[in-house]
């Protein structure tokens, strides 16, 4: 659309791509929270997810004793 190499791109917008970035990502985490937040199937996926990418957690690793 711009007709930039994505290259030359990076190097002089990396600050402006970095922000936009983390700015879907929070967004995302907000609407993921959300969905962990209600009941049901979808709740628990959600919540699974997040266990499992922020807390390192698996339904496979043994339990502490």
């Amino acid at each position: 659309m711009l007709k930039i190499d994505p290259k030359t791109l990076r190097r002089h917008y990396r600050a402006e791509l970095d922000r936009g970035a983390a700015k879907v990502e929070a967004e995302l985490v907000l609407h993921l929270y959300r969905l962990a937040g209600g009941k049901g199937a979808v709740a628990l996926r959600a919540i699974t997810f997040l266990l499992q990418a922020r807390f390192g957690w698996s339904r496979y690793a043994p339990t502490r004793r």
